[in-house]
């Protein structure tokens, strides 16, 4: 009786034991080091599953992710990396990509970062283009509105003629002022009105204005 009583006690001793040192072991699990890895993609998660960035190439770029549910993917071939905010929601990113058109002589290429406001769009966006249609560099400012569309109201950067320019808008992204400075150096200050119609000009040190 003695000896049975024993060997329950002993058998629950050595299953407590067993049970507290494999959940300790998952506690604690081991930190991995690579010199080197190939993936097509890494997803960053909390504790409880939320996605906060996601590392990817071209192929496995996600369409749009708002609060966990992503919509369809639209044009988005670029590899790069994709943030998400606490609830899960895409608020910015850095894209890039590059390639060689079909008939070899256009470079389709270019790269941005962006920052997006709350469940809105971008509101301050770094971007480079070189494409068929495009040639530029330059930094945008928005007013994007949460659960609306924003206007843009500040450009600043350069176009592959080799104009150097400033573009302030108003509220409804028309420009006001453009300040520009052309590839042989001839300064120019433009004044529009709300139709986009130039008012005044003050070209160079002369400041010759136009009514």
């Amino acid at each position: 009786m003695f000896g049975q009583r024993f060997l329950v006690i002993y058998s629950g001793i050595l299953t407590a034991v067993f049970a507290v040192s494999t959940l300790a072991g998952f506690s604690k699990l081991p930190v991995a080091s690579f010199d080197e890895i190939n993936v097509h993609r890494i997803n960053l998660r909390e504790p409880d599953g939320t996605l906060r960035l996601v590392i990817t190439d071209g192929a496995k770029m996600p369409g749009v992710i708002v609060k966990g549910k992503e919509q369809p993917k639209e044009d988005r071939p670029q590899a790069g990396m994709i943030f998400y905010n606490d609830e899960g929601s895409e608020n910015g990113g850095l894209i890039f990509g590059g390639k060689r058109l079909a008939n070899g002589d256009v470079v389709d290429a270019g790269g941005s970062l962006s920052f997006d406001r709350y469940n809105a769009n971008e509101v301050v966006k770094l971007i480079g283009v070189n494409d068929k249609s495009d040639d530029f560099a330059g930094l945008i400012i928005s007013d994007s509105k949460e659960n609306a569309r924003g206007h843009r109201r500040i450009w600043v950067g350069k176009s592959d003629d080799g104009l150097a320019s400033l573009a302030l808008m108003d509220a409804k992204g028309n420009e006001r002022i453009q300040l520009k400075v052309p590839a042989d150096g001839t300064p120019e200050i433009n004044f529009l009105d709300a139709e986009g119609k130039v008012v005044k000009v003050i070209k160079g040190d002369a400041a010759a204005s136009r009514q």
